[in-house]
């Protein structure tokens, strides 16, 4: 992620700048202020992506807090590199251990809670939660769909497990938000390759479909490789697939287009298809509203297509 170096108003103030000349830069545009006593150079590279402006706000925030606060919740999901698909990056998370309480400012959520050294880590400098910790947090006070993101892409990404993740539920079970934290840490499956497919996976459990297979490979009757799908239930030979834009930026290799792979896809889902297998598609837009969706898969489970 592209973040720009952060220039410190108190920096500036040490090194002989004065308050007026710091205004004065702010004004002419020379400084761009990321949060109050914290400034970027506009002419830097700026961050590309809501994950990336998390961060710069993270290097923003941290040094302006008083020592033993430790990233957390939405913010450690961001600097141990997880997806936070649907979360507000407006604020930043930080806690420290104590019982109860926390205090809620602007561009500051201070939570406070038992935190021992073992459930801290350290990512690209910074102290932060480690990721069961971390999942747990974020589960205990997000809604479900977005814990499931979280909770997927920590088992796909990061040396972690679903014990370890059960473990640190288990030493949160009496906080707040505990019950939907083992709820969509159960959920979870790192078989998941995206948020799409994670999203895919919460639509479907609320549309009542059987749970799929995740990353099934179809093979020919010589056992030959065909492709890997997303989704699969096997005994009624049906495959789902999630097409995400980015998806498709994945297979682009060097002198490739997108019409290049959209017409590898084709003969792809064709071969599929020759297999005797069923093919249901969809896009970002149809997981909002899947009941078409969920409605075309009925029809193949129980007609055969």
């Amino acid at each position: 992620m592209s973040i720009p170096p952060l220039t410190l108003r108190r920096e500036l103030l040490g090194a002989g700048w004065t308050s007026a000349e710091v205004q004065r830069m702010r004004q002419s545009g020379v400084l761009s202020p990321v949060r109050r006593g914290s400034y970027v150079r506009p002419l830097d590279p700026q961050p590309d992506t809501p994950e990336a402006q998390h961060l710069l706000l993270i290097r923003a925030t941290l040094p302006h807090l008083a020592p033993g606060w430790v990233l957390s919740h939405t913010s450690a999901a961001v600097a141990l590199g997880l997806p936070v698909w649907g979360q507000d990056l407006t604020r930043v998370h930080v806690s420290r251990d104590g019982s109860g309480g926390g205090r809620l400012t602007r561009g500051v959520h201070r939570h406070v809670s038992p935190l021992v050294e073992e459930e801290v880590t350290v990512v690209d400098g910074l102290r932060v939660t480690t990721p069961a910790r971390t999942v747990t947090d974020v589960a205990r006070t997000v809604p479900f769909e977005q814990a499931v993101v979280v909770a997927d892409a920590a088992l796909a990404m990061l040396p972690l497990d679903r014990p370890a993740l059960l473990a640190a539920q288990t030493r949160a079970e009496l906080w707040r938000g505990a019950p939907q934290a083992l709820r969509a840490i159960r959920f979870a499956d790192g078989g998941a390759g995206s948020p799409g497919e994670s999203r895919s996976r919460v639509a479907m459990h609320r549309a009542g479909l059987p749970p799929p297979v995740l990353q099934y490979e179809i093979r020919t009757g010589d056992g030959a490789v065909v492709g890997r799908v997303d989704f699969a239930w096997p005994q009624l030979r049906t495959v789902g697939e999630f097409d995400g834009r980015i998806k498709y930026g994945r297979l682009l290799d060097p002198g490739r287009s997108v019409g290049d792979v959209l017409f590898e896809e084709k003969v792809r889902e064709d071969a599929i298809r020759a297999c005797g297998w069923r093919m249901a598609r969809w896009i970002w837009r149809d997981i909002g509203s899947f009941d078409p969706v969920a409605t075309r898969l009925r029809q193949f489970f129980t007609t055969g297509g």
